[in-house]
């Protein structure tokens, strides 16, 4: 059974988060609209048919209180969006995850932390690189963040191991990948600390990795990227870092060796050549010396429902189509204010009719 600790707004937090057409950005201009995730789940419905489509499939009550069982039969634990030990420098994201599942120590969320990624196919000397590196920084008390995939993902919390290491991974807190991974994943639980954003039981899809580089580069001050090739998922963390205003570090390699090209690009386009753990430090003491403050409450109370005509919606659809457009666009050319316009993407996203990019960019549901 469920133990009682389990409040009434954390089911409902996620029966929110867990139901159809509801990401985090639409998550948290619900409970900043409505004030609870239990008067959102009342609202969707009514919100859905004003943006013409129909309510989106809401998560079962008696599915999430199952899902809450299993994670604490793991041993494993939620941490909420504006609650409690929710790491603060993820929690100044627009995209934060609404929860995550935990297991291990979560006290590593307090400590400074680097992002070290890179290549699968790694070359052994990268491993190496990387692992040493993990380990030295880890020396000085800085938590190494990696996503427990192989090549310098595994070198680097090999490294971190004994000083602190926290693995993101892109399926549920209970499943192992890769494979080979698993007494690694195992370790890491016990030593350092597990970090999902996937239900349990939820096995890693192609879609979900993206998802798990933007938790690694939320998590960190900065991401150093030890070995990559273009177009490489360590790029695509690397990009989330930049976009996060974190620092972007790069270790150079030989132009002879593809696995370097995506290091040494990033290095010409203005990333921090990396070649040591000084280096690292050197860049982020200026950061991690200052506290961080802890981002507001994910809601401040019900916010006054903004009076939105057809004639508003109209002039909003007019101006989306299947090409992604940042919503400052739509701003800008509806000369609405912020508030109509976010209320009708909300309305339209919960009729399943929009779709969320990255870049704050919406756009017509295929």
């Amino acid at each position: 059974m469920l133990e009682r600790s389990a409040s009434e707004d954390q089911i409902a937090r996620l029966r929110l988060i867990r139901s159809d057409n509801i990401g985090p950005i639409t998550y948290s201009q619900l409970l900043a609209r409505f004030g609870s995730a239990s008067a959102a789940l009342d609202a969707i419905p009514d919100l859905a048919a004003r943006g013409g489509g129909r309510a989106p499939k809401l998560a079962p009550r008696a599915a999430i209180e199952r899902e809450m069982e299993t994670v604490e039969a793991l041993g494993a634990r939620y941490l909420f969006l504006g609650q409690g030990l929710y790491p603060p420098l993820l929690a100044e994201l627009e995209t934060a995850p609404p929860a995550l599942v935990v297991k291990g120590h979560s006290t590593l969320l307090d400590k400074p932390a680097i992002a070290v990624v890179g290549a699968r196919n790694a070359s052994a000397a990268a491993c190496r690189f990387a692992r040493a590196l993990a380990r030295d920084l880890g020396e000085t008390g800085v938590v190494v963040v990696s996503g427990l995939a192989r090549g310098i993902d595994t070198a680097a919390h090999d490294g971190a191991l004994d000083g602190g290491t926290v693995a993101v991974i892109a399926g549920g807190i209970d499943v192992v990948y890769p494979p080979e991974n698993a007494e690694r994943q195992a370790a890491i639980a016990e030593r350092g600390l597990l970090v999902a954003e996937q239900p349990p039981g939820t096995e890693p899809r192609a879609r979900h990795f993206p998802y798990r580089n933007r938790i690694i580069a939320g998590l960190a001050l900065g991401t150093v990227v030890v070995e990559a090739a273009p177009k490489s998922g360590s790029l695509i963390t690397a990009r989330y870092a930049a976009e996060f205003g974190r620092d972007v570090m790069a270790v150079p390699g030989s132009p002879l060796d593809p696995r370097a090209q995506g290091c040494n690009q990033l290095i010409r386009e203005g990333a921090i050549l990396i070649q040591n753990a000084d280096d690292v430090l050197e860049t982020i003491r200026p950061f991690h010396l200052r506290p961080v403050a802890q981002r507001r409450a994910v809601y401040e109370g019900q916010v006054s429902d903004p009076s939105v005509g057809d004639a508003e919606r109209r002039a909003v659809l007019g101006l989306l189509s299947p090409t992604a457009v940042p919503v400052d666009e739509i701003l800008r050319q509806s000369g609405l204010a912020p508030a109509i316009v976010q209320t009708i993407l909300l309305e339209l996203e919960l009729g399943g009719r929009l779709e969320r990019h990255a870049g704050g960019r919406v756009s017509l549901a295929g």
